[in-house]
């Protein structure tokens, strides 16, 4: 199929490039770590292949389970598959699969491994909230992030944090069951696995920094490339500042049971005002919005 009409961002193809090297040196050191508790190699390898694996050729499942999502045909879905249509013809792109989401939460995501193998996946109440327009716009975002193939890179990253945390749970509750004991050589076990526990703990902080800079940066491309796909900047704000307004209103407990998706949505699953708006792993609403209408003015004078 011929190339792609959504552009190409290169300063996040260096980003995922840099990110991807680091999350390399991050799973050497968790296994090196490992070995040197005294973990069988062998063991090790295979527990972080099929940890990789899982979390890269399941992403799709895994993620459409988690928000209680399932595939759509255009008989059960007409309008969302219309619109997918319709963005798919304008970005020269094959069309992913569809999937809806019966959550009241106003929010869309896409996710797979690669462009062949993805999903975009809108929620029961974004679909109730937007206009025609405004939901346009939020899906030809999510499909500009199958065009960015950046949805691998997010995967794999939220994988080496996933390994380092166990790690480091395995590590403590060994540090505290171990009672002082010596291993071959004379090496006291629990000061190891208590090294061992604060390293993985690093490299956790250390992957979990890398993973949220990157999907700041990844949303900013994706609002960029999905308001240039529509040429209607505006479209787009505007369906940023109704779901971000709405998300308010959805239960904190609806909210904090999908916070473990928000590196893959649209917009994050945080209530107005809340701490945890600092941590987040998109950009603030100022900031994109200063990026639509400073594309708006470029695109329509």
């Amino acid at each position: 199929m011929p190339k792609s009409k959504i552009e190409t961002d290169h300063g996040l193809n260096a980003r995922m490039f840099v990110t991807g090297l680091l999350l390399v040196l991050l799973y050497a050191i968790i296994i090196t770590v490992l070995v040197r508790v005294g973990v069988a190699y062998g063991f090790v390898i295979v527990i972080a292949f099929a940890l990789i694996f899982s979390q890269y050729y399941f992403s799709d499942k895994i993620a459409m389970f988690s928000m209680h999502a399932h595939e759509v045909t255009p008989a059960q879905e007409p309008r969302l598959h219309e619109i997918v249509d319709r963005l798919c013809l304008l970005a020269n792109m094959e069309k992913p699969r569809v999937g809806v989401a019966e959550v009241d939460m106003p929010n869309a995501f896409a996710t797979g491994r690669s462009p062949k193998h993805a999903v975009i996946c809108a929620t029961r109440g974004i679909m109730n909230r937007l206009n025609d327009e405004e939901l346009e716009a939020v899906l030809a975002h999510e499909l500009s992030h199958v065009a960015h193939r950046d949805v691998a890179v997010m995967t794999i990253a939220s994988g080496v944090g996933m390994l380092a945390g166990l790690v480091s749970r395995v590590a403590m509750w060994g540090a505290i069951l171990g009672g002082g004991g010596r291993g071959r050589g004379g090496q006291n076990i629990v000061l190891l696995e208590m090294v061992t526990w604060i390293v993985s703990l690093v490299i956790y902080v250390i992957a979990y920094l890398l993973t949220m800079a990157l999907s700041r940066y990844r949303e900013l491309a994706a609002d960029r490339s999905g308001a240039i796909l529509i040429g209607k900047p505006s479209v787009l704000a505007s369906a940023l500042v109704h779901i971000t307004g709405d998300m308010g209103k959805i239960p904190r407990t609806d909210l904090r049971k999908a916070e473990s998706m928000n590196a893959f949505f649209f917009a994050p699953a945080l209530a107005s005002g809340t701490a945890a708006s600092l941590f987040s792993t998109h950009p603030s609403l100022e900031k994109r919005l200063d990026q639509l209408n400073k594309l708006e003015r470029e695109l329509n004078g």
